[in-house]
C-alpha cells in the first residue's frame, strides 16, 4: 500500500468488508496493508509535508481506524495522525476560508472531492483527540458551508463539481464560480463525506443542524436524477440524461448506494431511501459486476478520473476512458455491500 487516496478507498473497503463478515484473516490484511505505509517513528511513507493535495490526507482515514480499533497503542499512528492534522493548520486557503484543492495548481479552488479526501479525516481526528476544539468544528463546518454557497444548484438540489473563488477560471460561472456540470463521482464523494462527518459532529453544535440538511436535501435531490435503471447518469444534470455520450457509471452509484443505506442506519434518513439504494444494488448486480474464468469477480464501468484542470467541457468528462476494477469503484462497491450486509438486503 502507499498512501495514493486510491489505495486508501481500496484498504478501507476490504477493511469495512472484514468487519462486516467478521473475517479475522481479510481484516488482518487489511491492518497490514496501512501498517506498512507508516514507518516506525510515524512518518507516512510518500506524504510531503509541504506539499498541499487534499489527496493525500484520505489515508489518515485507515489510520485512525486501525489507531482506534486495535486499542489504541501504536504510537506510531498518533504520530502519523497529528503530522496531517498539523498539515491542515497551514494549509492554503481562500480569502473565505476554504482548502485549496492542491497548492498552487488549484489556487482558490474548492472541490467537493477534496471535502471527502480531507474532511472526513479532519472531524474523525477532532472527535478522537479535541472532541471540545470548536474551532475546529467550526472550520469544519465552513468547509461544507463554502461548497454549499458556491456549488449547491438550488433548483436541482445538486453540486457541481467545484468552484473558483476569485473566478479566475476558463470554467468558473462568472457568478458563484461553479463549475458547469454535475460530476456523479465527485457528488458521491461528497454525499458519502457528508454521512460520515455526521457520524462523529457533536449534535450539540449549532453546525450539526445545518450539516444535517444539507445531507437530507441531496439525499433528495439524487433520487429525483435516479436513471429508471437504478444507476446514475456520469453527468447529472437532468437535461444531460440520455444524451449522446453520457452513460450511467457505476463508482458513482456505489457511493450513493452506501450513502443511503449508512444515513438510513444512522437514523439520518427516512427508511424510503433503502428502496432507492436496493434499485441501484441490484442493477450493480446485475450490469457491473462481471464473473471471471479463473471464478473471480470483477466491477467494471468506473470512470478513470474527472479533473477541473481543463476546460470542465462535456466532450471532456464524457471523453475519459473507464476501467475495469479501477479502485475507486472496486473500493466503492465493498462500501455499500456492508452496508447492504448490516440492513440484511444483500
Amino acid at each position: 500500500m502507499d498512501n495514493h487516496y486510491v489505495a486508501s478507498v481500496i484498504h478501507e473497503g476490504i477493511q469495512k468488508a472484514a468487519t462486516t463478515q467478521n473475517d479475522s484473516s481479510l481484516l488482518a490484511y487489511a491492518s497490514e496493508a496501512v501498517s506498512s505505509v507508516v514507518s516506525s517513528n510515524g512518518t507516512i511513507k510518500g506524504w510531503n509535508s509541504t506539499f498541499y493535495t487534499l489527496d493525500d490526507i484520505r489515508v489518515g482515514n485507515n489510520i485512525l481506524y486501525f489507531w482506534n480499533s486495535e486499542g489504541r497503542k501504536d504510537d506510531k499512528y498518533v504520530v502519523a495522525a497529528k503530522g496531517l492534522r498539523e498539515q491542515l493548520d497551514r494549509w492554503p486557503r481562500t480569502p473565505t476560508g476554504g482548502f485549496w484543492h492542491r497548492a498552487p495548481v488549484y489556487a482558490n479552488q474548492m472541490w467537493l472531492d477534496g471535502i471527502y479526501m480531507a474532511d472526513t479525516f479532519y472531524a474523525t481526528y477532532t472527535s478522537y483527540f479535541e472532541p471540545d476544539n470548536t474551532t475546529a468544528w467550526n472550520d469544519i463546518e465552513l468547509q461544507f458551508d463554502l461548497i454549499e454557497e458556491h456549488c449547491r444548484n438550488t433548483t436541482t438540489n445538486l453540486l457541481y463539481h467545484g468552484y473558483s473563488e476569485d473566478k479566475s477560471t476558463v470554467w468558473a460561472d462568472p457568478e458563484t464560480g461553479a463549475s458547469p456540470y454535475v460530476w456523479d463521482r465527485a457528488l458521491g464523494w461528497y454525499f458519502v463525506a457528508l454521512v460520515e462527518v455526521l457520524e462523529v459532529f457533536p449534535k450539540t453544535h449549532a453546525g450539526y443542524s445545518k450539516l444535517v440538511d444539507y445531507f437530507v436535501t441531496l439525499a433528495s435531490g439524487i433520487k429525483d436524477v435516479q436513471d429508471i435503471s437504478g444507476g446514475w447518469w456520469l453527468l447529472m444534470d437532468p437535461e444531460l440524461a440520455g444524451k449522446e455520450g453520457n452513460y450511467i457509471e457505476s463508482s458513482a452509484t456505489a457511493m450513493f448506494t452506501y450513502a443511503y443505506m449508512k444515513g438510513v442506519r444512522l437514523g439520518l434518513l427516512e427508511k424510503s431511501y433503502q428502496e432507492t439504494a436496493s434499485k441501484a444494488w441490484d442493477l450493480m448486480l446485475d450490469d457491473f459486476i462481471q464473473y471471471e474464468k479463473n471464478g473471480t469477480l470483477s466491477f467494471t464501468g468506473t470512470v478513470t478520473v474527472g479533473s477541473l484542470k481543463g476546460d470542465a467541457s462535456y466532450e471532456y468528462y464524457t471523453g475519459v476512458e473507464t476501467l475495469i476494477n479501477d479502485g475507486k469503484g472496486a473500493g466503492a462497491f465493498m462500501y455499500a455491500a456492508t452496508e447492504m450486509e448490516k440492513a440484511g438486503l444483500e
